[in-house]
């Protein structure tokens, strides 16, 4: 299946000595790295997960990287030695393309990392499969937001339920192609593995019991305000240790921390961040719903779907033309926007997302607050809706079926 990222990669080597396949595990890193290496004619691979592959690198990390071409080190994390030999192999012939390496863990997060290669390397993160990548659409809602403003439409044959079979399926390729029974299984493992693997090289846990009640509690807060103070008390874990649980599961790619939004002119907004699950496979499995419990009405079909829109919103930007940042945006009068994606240069797309079929004028409120303070700033405001057909609500808003994500284009 073809990944966005794989452009990103061969650009990365024509000009950079050492790029980073950076990003969860089973996302498909080792399989891009093969891909970028067949068109290396000279090209090595060297796989760490093999012991004796692994005893050569921290044996001796200086001839383990000595090669003409383009050297491929997957699961690099398992051997930091080999970064300082990497800087040197690197400063002594500076040539590009000399090192594709890949990291289950982020690289810059582990504890015996000796030197991050400053200006040497350049990190690409790769994410489970994206929505585009797996019905090979265009997946180019941010770039088509900012171009096309509020003329930007689409009418889908999607309906909630399709939204939801999505939802749980989530983006990892062994999930993707597993039925529903086997997919639990394979989110039971990742998860173990996870702990017992990706977690202990990023630091000691003492008690990881408290670690995975920790993310039943936080899949159930996906979509929503990250308050540690809050979680601590619900919890029963100390405020420091929560705050290094929350470091360290970001860092294995399991949670993403979405910062608050402010302007110059919006002085009375919050700057608690938002939480949101990476896959949300993951978070429905932690949470033991599948589509059709999630539909019900006390069912998580909002925080699920808004988590969805999040992370495709979020994966799009590791390849979009438009340098734009993700933000939410929540005042202290409780006028809230989902998303907020800002440039640069200070344009603004603002997206609600509703899991609903429907479009009422309240769920319009915060972009109608931000319509007034941006002025021609905003680019525009979608609602993001489990309905079908585009519909316009005045000035640049405009209600938007989810799939306009995927399937969209400048």
């Amino acid at each position: 299946m073809p990944r966005k990222a794989q452009n990103l990669v061969a650009e990365a080597l024509t000009d950079t000595r050492v790029v980073t396949l950076n990003g969860a595990r089973q996302a498909g890193k080792s399989t891009l790295a093969r891909l970028a290496a067949r068109a290396c004619p000279d090209a090595v691979i060297r796989l760490l997960d093999d012991p004796a592959t692994l005893r050569a690198a921290r044996d001796d990390p200086t001839g383990f990287v000595e090669h003409d071409g383009l050297l491929v080190i997957d699961e690099v994390q398992l051997a930091p030695e080999l970064f300082r030999s990497i800087k040197v192999a690197v400063d002594t012939d500076p040539r590009p393309g000399r090192f594709l390496l890949t990291g289950s863990a982020q690289i810059l997060a582990l504890r015996q990392l000796p030197d991050a290669l400053p200006g040497r390397m350049e990190i690409i993160e790769l994410w489970p499969f994206s929505q585009g990548e797996i019905d090979r659409s265009p997946d180019a809602f941010i770039d088509a937001a900012f171009t096309r403003g509020p003329a930007l439409s689409r009418t889908s044959t999607l309906r909630k339920r399709d939204y939801l079979e999505r939802v749980v399926r989530g983006g990892y390729p062994e999930a993707v192609r597993r039925s529903l029974r086997r997919r639990a299984a394979f989110f039971d493992s990742y998860l173990t593995n996870l702990i017992e693997r990706d977690i202990k090289e990023l630091a000691v846990i003492e008690r990881r019991g408290d670690l995975r009640r920790l993310l039943a509690l936080l899949a159930g807060r996906s979509g929503g305000l990250l308050v540690p103070a809050t979680l601590a008390a619900e919890s029963g874990i100390p405020r420091t240790t929560l705050n290094r649980y929350l470091e360290l599961l970001t860092a294995v790619f399991l949670i993403k921390q979405i910062p608050a939004w402010s302007a110059s002119q919006t002085q009375r907004a919050i700057g608690t961040p938002k939480l949101a699950f990476l896959d949300t496979g993951i978070a429905s499995h932690l949470l033991g719903q599948d589509a059709t419990r999630l539909g019900e009405p006390d069912g998580a079909a909002g925080a699920m779907i808004e988590t969805f829109v999040l992370m495709e919103l979020a994966r799009q930007l590791t390849w979009c033309s438009e340098r734009a940042r993700l933000h939410h945006y929540r005042t202290k009068d409780r006028v809230e926007v989902d998303a907020i994606l800002e440039t640069p240069d200070g344009r603004v797309v603002a997206i609600e997302v509703k899991a609903g079929a429907t479009v009422r004028a309240e769920d319009l409120a915060g972009l109608r607050h931000l319509t007034q303070r941006l002025g021609q700033r905003l680019v525009a405001g979608y609602v993001l809706y489990t309905g079908q057909q585009t519909l316009p609500f005045g000035d640049r808003l405009r209600a938007l079926p989810i799939d306009a994500i995927w399937q969209t284009a400048p």
